[in-house]
């Protein structure tokens, strides 16, 4: 059994449609798989498009413009960037209000929902955006009920939990106002109108008693530092799985993912290649088979 550590949590401030969080994901993932079943990891999101935000002037150049900042940033994370984005996210409130309602599905479902929702704009460059797309890009996820995603996502209560993440994300901890360090993204917290939120992404760890921040991009190592001042003896190594279960228990990987997360031979004889703009994303045969990008080269070639 492994060892618990109930009253610590991991706070994980984010967005369903940001590049450094995307960029993020190797080690989030493997200091997840550590501490699987030993503490609470919740997932705040902090809305990084926000639905009142203004139109831009020039959609196509907003889009060059981001499009090339993204580029700039998986420079850093060697995370995968779209061939084309198609245009920068109207709103991450839609992708929010599905990844918050897959929750209600329990954790293997959230998970895959949302790296679905972060796939959409990162690998394919169609963001998740309304509604419809995000449930669109939840389809086929293994043990998802699509009826009742939709009518969660719908729902006042889960609108009120995003809501109150919203709030949450912009009262961050005095100690992100002002970060220094090597890091290309320290994640100071960015000023807002009428106040402060989260750089994403940014992880608290807490107890009832005190809380370390972890903000912007960082190595694994300085997680294990955090977690293991508020929980000496809690096991964070973050064993490498074997190729083959690796891809099984995740669904997709993305080179800087099977680095950091596999040990063994790659890629296995049944992983199925998507080439993205800067490398490929490996999925599992049965993902690949629902996986929107199968949709879209199906109806491409139909």
């Amino acid at each position: 059994m492994p060892t618990a550590a109930p009253e610590l949590e991991v706070v994980e401030y984010t967005d369903p449609l940001c590049p450094w969080a995307w960029g993020s994901e190797p080690v989030f993932r493997r200091l997840r798989t550590a501490l699987d079943g030993r503490v609470r990891w919740r997932r705040v999101y902090c809305i990084l498009f926000d639905a009142d935000d203004d139109p831009a002037p020039d959609p196509a150049a907003e889009t060059a413009w981001y499009a090339r900042y993204v580029e700039d940033i998986t420079v850093h994370t060697q995370a995968p960037r779209a061939v084309r984005l198609a245009r920068v996210a109207a709103s991450s409130w839609p992708a929010s209000l599905v990844a918050k309602a897959a929750e209600r599905q329990g954790v293997d479902v959230a998970e895959r929902v949302l790296r679905r929702l972060r796939e959409s704009v990162f690998a394919l460059g169609e963001p998740a955006d309304t509604i419809e797309l995000a449930l669109a890009w939840a389809a086929g996820v293994p043990g998802l009920d699509p009826v009742r995603l939709s009518a969660d996502a719908a729902c006042a209560d889960v609108l009120g939990q995003v809501r109150a993440d919203h709030a949450e994300a912009r009262r961050p901890v005095p100690e992100v106002r002002s970060v220094r360090g090597g890091s290309p993204h320290p994640g100071a917290a960015k000023e807002t109108e009428d106040g402060y939120r989260y750089a994403l992404p940014t992880l608290l760890v807490r107890t009832p008693a005190q809380y370390r921040a972890v903000p912007g991009r960082r190595p694994y190592e300085d997680y294990v530092a955090a977690i293991t001042e508020l929980a000496p003896g809690l096991p964070v190594d973050g064993e490498r799985l074997a190729t083959t279960r690796a891809l099984e228990r995740h669904r997709s990987l993305t080179e800087p993912e099977r680095r950091m997360l596999t040990q063994g031979p790659w890629p296995p004889a049944q992983a199925v290649r998507l080439d993205t703009g800067n490398g490929p994303l490996w999925l599992h045969p049965e993902e690949a088979a629902v996986h929107p990008a199968a949709r879209r080269e199906a109806s491409s070639t139909g």
